[in-house]
């Protein structure tokens, strides 16, 4: 998978590196032992045959999927909060997939996941360039008509009554956050719910984490926090940490915890939206904070 993101993708090493959560140099090797592989085992360049197809979709949709996270997240492209060039490329290759296999749940999921993500691209950055979190985003501005072709594709996939894979609960996710006119009507339950389920089958930290963002709508900030601060910190954990840390009013903590995510945010809008929040903490020690719910893959 790295070596196709290289390659085929045209990612950066940094890009690729932060994709799977490990060091560039790290991920430099994993590529250079895959190059040296290909050749040594003389593997050829050719289009997989149908009977390939079953065993090499799932890391087909994997690439899609990091594809897209890289292009809607932008970590690696300073100033652009958005690369479209990304996420409408992995949107027309899953389409394409997903017609040639309508039958397969994953790439349905996948597909749905994307439409729905993408559907909130014009809301995620404000006027003056800065991020702007889900639960403060101009839900009036996502594309409807995207949501809609999610949704239904969530639905359909429901109703076959199998068991779904990880890409049909990121969607179903994706589903209930976008069914909510305001943020104060989204299902946490059903959304921690989801989370649990989705932990069964990939029990990495990003799902963790996100799962504790929704725990602490659910069930309080210190529950959330709880399970935080077990989990490994990378960047998504650190912007999550402050959240929990500055809602509390553990303000000098919070403060340090801003000042490691700014240290490792990719681009401009969120190193603009963390120093608001952190610079927010030095003049606004007792006023009471609103909710903000960091962006979830």
């Amino acid at each position: 998978m790295a070596l196709t993101l290289r390659l085929v993708g045209g990612l950066t090493m940094a890009e690729i590196a932060r994709a799977f959560l490990v060091q560039e140099g790290t991920m430099g090797q994993r590529i250079t032992r895959a190059k040296a592989k290909i050749k040594t085992a003389r593997i050829p360049y050719r289009v997989p045959a149908a009977h390939d197809l079953p065993a090499r979709v799932s890391g087909v949709l994997a690439v899609l999927y990091l594809v897209f996270i890289e292009g809607y997240l932008a970590t690696g492209r300073g100033t652009d909060p958005v690369r479209h060039d990304l996420t409408a490329e992995a949107i027309r290759l899953t389409r394409l997939i997903h017609a040639l296999l309508p039958g397969d749940g994953e790439v349905a999921g996948l597909l749905a996941l994307m439409l729905m993500t993408e559907a909130r691209r014009t809301a995620r950055v404000s006027g003056d360039g800065a991020l702007v979190p889900l639960g403060e985003q101009d839900r009036g501005t996502w594309n409807a008509t995207l949501i809609a072709e999610g949704h239904r594709l969530v639905r359909l996939r429901l109703a076959t009554g199998e068991p779904p894979g990880p890409y049909q609960i990121l969607a179903a996710i994706n589903a209930v956050h976008t069914s909510a006119r305001d943020v104060r009507d989204t299902d946490w339950s059903q959304v921690v719910a989801l989370y649990d389920q989705l932990a069964t089958l990939d029990p990495s930290p990003v799902v963790a984490l996100n799962r504790a963002i929704a725990v602490a709508e659910l069930d309080g900030l210190k529950a959330a926090l709880a399970i935080v601060d077990r989990l490994a910190g990378y960047h998504a954990h650190h912007v999550t940490r402050a959240d929990l840390l500055r809602r509390l009013g553990r303000d000098q903590e919070a403060h340090e915890a801003y000042g490691r995510a700014i240290e490792l945010a990719g681009n401009t809008p969120e190193t603009a939206h963390l120093t608001r929040l952190r610079d927010q903490l030095r003049v606004a020690h007792n006023a009471p904070s609103a909710t903000v719910i960091p962006e979830q893959a």
